[in-house]
């Protein structure tokens, strides 16, 4: 725009400057002019991406960072009364969900006979948005489960009923997944594991804290008004009975952070050997029942101690209270798509209660959330065709690979690495997988049956669909293109049994990605994300696998001795946190994600200078570009949450909160406290000698 400017003011100088020509004869008729193609305007200048608005400027970067870039949001921004938070994320799953329903109401609007997954999408969301339907039905969608229930007469028969549950996606004493051997990933195999509980973690069982304490009274409470609408007339007894059942597998289940170890989760057993762990179960029933007889010779056990625990459990326990116990699983299990007392009462207690969330969803929020749930590929089949453009996947390409790129380079620098395991780290590190935007190839859902005025039927058939491809799945060789996360799904993963690292369309949106920005905030806010996802790899529970996806040793001995000094130093750091007062944070259950969120970052930071080239960094909005990496890994962090949905997370989450997350990565990062001219005196000072830089 500005070279045609100044080409029009020169135009105009020269002809008020030449002197008057003699006058001439008419010139001849001139040819039709050609058209020229028109000249394509050059593109935008990129932004820097910085969403000033959000700070607080009146607070020293070298203070508290994370209130400098969302202070002023801090202070403005409010939760709505349908979520637990706000924040980065909950916007980027708002908009998704916005666009979902743009997916899905269109499929209702145009029907179209020959895409038959379009219509199953349609029929489906009708089916949960007939609310008058629902009403009329009460229970009924139920009955024939309560049966299967009322008419058990032994306790063995619950072997059968468990593997029921577990194709219909009802709660039970355990579950189980099928998925890749971890030690010979070229086979599947199904993992048995620990479950059973309605409330988030054996902690809220077992502990004598009052806030939790009180959460256990209302749940107890919860329980019996849930029975009672069933028609239970001794509900009030019946719910005692129910919460000290789970008390008592909540007693024998590991720990969050013993579940950490992949080495003690991996118990392989012969079906003989379940006999052994658990003799009074009857494991013939339950493998005939689960389809999995025949197709496999052996089963993966996370946590033996817990079979044996919950076998005796049974065997103590009432007939009676393990027929309540099961009703009661598949009425909290169920209890969303049924009338609407069954559905205020669970949110009243796992949203307000648990939570603090003083309203449920606009029911079609949770209609979206259901198509994503069963048919979730065939959404984002559509949802990929409609909002996400190829030149972002373009784009993340390339970070990807410069941050493939630092990592390869820093492996080589590493002081906790001897030359033998750098070399296995590189193998490993040609090795990774990345997945970005929407998979190569769609499930297909042409066995599955939707009627658009059976929710609850859909619900079944959709969980037993998905239960039956997984089992399908045994026997046959590993799919290394299947996706474990949609499109539409505002997240990310590694997988170390894929050594895979996947990034969702619908994460690649601001603030973690913004194409319309300078690279600076984008290696921030995705290439952190990016760079935590890769490091997952090399943290203390993904460094166990090799690059195949095989639980195996490939550090030697003084390797181990070294990060576990590292690790040791991160576990201190991040459990002086104290994000709600007299609950801190436990370093040990984060440690995973604390080690991929300060590796990630390094690794970004690292990445983006090698994508300047040696050119220097653009100042852009008063900002370097170094400046603007840690801004942007500030600004994707951006939350406020409910006190009591954070105690949840506290007692949960591997992650750490966000505030947390940022300030505790921060403090391990040298060329922040350069960027910022962080010093000694200053609130974000930690010593060198106290900081854990991993890579």
């Amino acid at each position: 725009m500005k070279r045609t400017l100044v080409w029009l003011a020169c135009a105009g100088f020269i002809a008020a400057c030449s002197k008057p020509a003699p006058p001439s004869p008419p010139p001849a008729p001139a040819p039709a002019p050609v058209a020229a193609a028109p000249t394509p305007p050059p593109p935008p200048p990129l932004t820097s991406g910085v969403t000033k608005a959000n700070m607080d400027t009146a607070v020293r970067a070298q203070d508290d960072f994370y209130r400098y870039v969302n202070g002023h949001w801090l202070d403005t921004a409010q939760i709505p009364d349908d979520k637990p938070m706000a924040g980065a994320f909950v916007k980027l799953d708002d908009e998704a969900k916005e666009n979902i329903r743009t997916i899905v109401e269109d499929a209702a609007k145009t029907p179209d006979p020959a895409n038959k997954d379009k219509q199953k999408i349609a029929d489906l969301y009708a089916s949960f948005m007939d609310e008058a339907a629902l009403e009329t039905a009460g229970l009924k969608p139920l009955e024939t489960e309560f049966a299967r229930i009322d008419s058990i007469k032994d306790k063995k028969e619950f072997a059968a009923l468990t593997a029921h549950f577990a194709q219909i996606g009802a709660t039970a004493p355990f579950g189980g997944f099928v998925h890749q051997d971890n030690k010979d990933s070229t086979k599947y195999v199904v993992d048995l594991q620990q479950d059973g509980l309605g409330l988030p973690d054996r902690d809220y069982y077992l502990e004598n804290d009052a806030k939790l304490k009180q959460i256990r009274e209302a749940y107890a409470k919860f329980i019996e008004k849930m029975l009672s609408l069933s028609g239970d007339k001794t509900a009030a007894a019946n719910a005692k009975a129910v919460l000290n059942f789970e008390t008592e597998l909540a007693r024998a289940q590991w720990t969050k952070v013993q579940l950490r170890d992949p080495i003690k989760g991996y118990n392989k057993k012969s079906f003989d050997d379940l006999a052994k762990l658990a003799p009074g179960y009857d494991w013939k029933s339950f493998l005939v029942a689960a389809g999995i007889e025949g197709k496999t010779d052996y089963i993966i056990v996370g946590q033996p101690s817990y079979f044996t625990g919950m076998d005796k459990i049974l065997a103590k326990t009432p007939l009676a209270t393990l027929k309540t116990y099961f009703r009661w699983q598949l009425l909290r299990s169920y209890a969303k798509y049924l009338s609407k007392d069954f559905v205020e009462t669970r949110f009243a207690f796992y949203g307000t209660e648990l939570r603090g969330v003083p309203a449920d969803q606009p029911r079609w929020k949770r209609g979206v959330s259901l198509t994503e749930d069963l048919i979730g590929e065939a959404v984002g089949k559509l949802y990929v065709a409609k909002f996400f453009p190829p030149e972002s996947k373009a784009r993340m390409d390339q970070l990807v690979k410069n941050l493939l790129a630092a990592y390869k380079q820093s492996i080589d620098t590493l002081d906790w690495m001897s030359p033998d395991t750098k070399k296995a780290a590189q193998e490993k590190l040609v090795k990774f997988m990345p997945k970005i935007g929407y998979p190569d190839k769609w499930r297909d859902y042409s066995a599955l049956e939707i009627k658009k005025d059976d929710l609850v039927g859909n619900v079944m058939r959709g969980n037993a669909f998905e239960y039956q491809r997984n089992i399908d799945k045994l026997g046959k060789p590993v799919d290394r293109s299947e996706w474990g996360m949609t499109p539409q799904t505002v997240n990310a993963y590694y997988n170390p049994e894929l050594n895979e690292i996947v990034f969702p369309a619908a994460i690649l949106q601001p603030p973690f990605f913004d194409a319309k920005a300078d690279d600076a905030v984008n290696y921030g806010g995705i290439g952190g994300v990016i760079g935590h996802e890769i490091s997952h790899g090399f943290d203390d529970q993904g460094a166990q696998y090799d690059g195949d996806g095989n639980l195996r040793d490939w550090w030697t001995k003084e390797d181990h001795e070294k990060f576990a000094a590292k690790t040791k130093a991160l576990v201190a750091q991040y459990g002086a946190f104290e994000p709600v007062p007299g609950y801190h944070l436990n370093g040990e259950l984060t440690l995973g994600e604390n080690i991929a969120d300060n590796s990630g970052l390094a690794i970004a930071y690292k990445a983006y200078k090698i994508s300047l080239d040696g050119k220097p960094a653009p100042s852009l909005d008063g900002f370097s570009g170094e400046q603007r990496v840690y801004l942007g890994w500030a600004q994707a962090w951006q939350a406020k949450v409910r006190e009591k949905f954070a105690i949840e997370l506290i007692k949960s989450d591997p992650h750490s909160p966000p505030v947390d997350r940022v300030l505790g990565t921060l403090a391990n990062q040298p060329p922040f406290f350069e960027a910022f001219g962080v010093k000694e005196g200053d609130k974000m000072w930690n010593p060198p000698e106290k900081r854990v830089t991993i890579w």
